[in-house]
């Protein structure tokens, strides 16, 4: 017999997914603060290169020949071109022109971009309170693509950051719905979160070259180097990509995918406060607004 009560969520497992939009929101900040040092689809390409040195000693069985990630090549050189070299590279390309506040606000209309693909492309029914949330976040990411003043929505001025973060925003919610067939998955790969991250690295580090290729051979890219470089790689690597990944994945077999969406909706809260903090980049009050009716909307399409 199944029950339909929902789980309950511990102190240690609110805490547990709370790490990951607090490490979201820091890989925003630091993306805007280095973005004057690094380009920003190199710096995605090095982000996992060093996530991959470091699963490497865990997970080198994956790269021998008879390994299945080469069976199942073509289902993980997809999810590397939408999670590892797309999504991340979108959100950095964002960081030169939005703030981080910005960047974490519009990209928390993904559960609703998520619930229009399903609908399209998935075979998911549509709810009238689906449509109500769908109605209340869109308007709060209008508002900040106003900048606060909705009158100006016919007369919209478009930051092209802003354009990148709904990229981003389209690419993860592609590679969340590929996620859930977990049929299309090994259970050698899908068992173990190392292996199944490291098989979408391993293809993703190959379109992430070709991006980083295209941006020094069309832009005038440069790096400068530097010791708090080095640190901001190392945080984006192990932080965001790493102990995120994890503690999410813990927190969805806990809780389940629903409960655990509303702990991401936190990621601009913790954007406004470290970029306060590390930037000087204070939240206004339309941001305040914003994010109550995109934390509503998703509460209602939930």
């Amino acid at each position: 017999m199944t029950s339909s009560a929902q789980p309950t969520v511990s102190l240690r497992t609110a805490a547990l997914l709370t790490v990951p939009p607090l490490l979201w929101a820091g890989n925003a900040v630091v993306g805007r603060l280095v973005s004057e040092w690094v380009p920003p689809l190199t710096l995605n390409a090095l982000r996992w290169i060093f996530a991959f040195l470091f699963l490497l000693p865990f997970t080198y069985k994956l790269l021998l020949p008879r390994s299945l990630l080469w069976v199942y090549w073509r289902r993980y050189a997809l999810l590397g071109l939408l999670g590892v070299g797309s999504y991340n590279s979108f959100q950095y390309l964002a960081l030169h022109t939005s703030s981080p506040i910005n960047v974490t606000l519009v990209g928390s209309i993904a559960p609703v971009v998520m619930m229009t693909l399903g609908v399209l492309f998935f075979g998911q029914k549509l709810r009238l309170r689906q449509c109500l949330g769908a109605v209340l976040s869109i308007t709060g990411v209008l508002l900040v693509l106003c900048r606060g003043d909705l009158s100006q929505v016919f007369n919209l001025h478009w930051v092209i950051g802003d354009i990148y973060v709904l990229i981003a925003v389209l690419a993860w919610s592609w590679y969340s719905w590929l996620l859930s067939g977990t049929q299309a998955d090994p259970p050698e790969i899908r068992g173990d979160w190392k292996y199944f991250l490291m098989a979408q690295i391993v293809m993703g580090l190959g379109w992430s070259s070709v991006f980083t290729a295209g941006e020094w051979s069309l832009t005038p890219a440069h790096i400068v180097y530097s010791w708090p470089l080095l640190g901001a790689l190392m945080f984006v690597s192990l932080g965001p990509a790493i102990a995120a990944y994890r503690c999410w994945g813990l927190g969805i077999q806990r809780v389940g995918t629903n409960i655990a969406g509303f702990f991401a909706n936190l990621t601009p809260l913790f954007a406004a406060v470290l970029s306060s903090l590390l930037l000087g980049e204070g939240p206004e009050v339309f941001h305040a607004v914003a994010f109550a009716l995109i934390v509503g909307g998703i509460y209602a399409a939930a």
